[in-house]
């Protein structure tokens, strides 16, 4: 059990990163995976609203992304003065 939480985190820490990078977010590393932290759960809790959910590493990693672009889009609209 506690395996699985070690390997989800890591998994939002990578959609974070793959994220900014597809945002083209200037945040830093810390920011990223605090934002790919959020996102994965934001991005799972809407794909189990929706009736997706993922069995595999890869979907995964593709909703954690999705909900990690969702944070950094919202946060450019609720915070515009941080540099993004």
């Amino acid at each position: 059990m506690i395996f699985w939480w070690i390997v989800k985190i890591a998994l939002w820490a990578l959609a974070g990163f793959i994220a900014s990078n597809i945002m083209r977010s200037s945040l830093s590393v810390v920011w990223n995976v605090v934002l790919g932290l959020i996102g994965g759960v934001i991005g799972s809790f809407l794909a189990g609203l929706v009736g997706i959910s993922s069995t595999n590493t890869l979907g995964s990693i593709i909703i954690s992304v999705l909900g990690s672009c969702l944070v950094i889009y919202l946060a450019r609209i609720i915070l515009p003065r941080i540099k993004h």
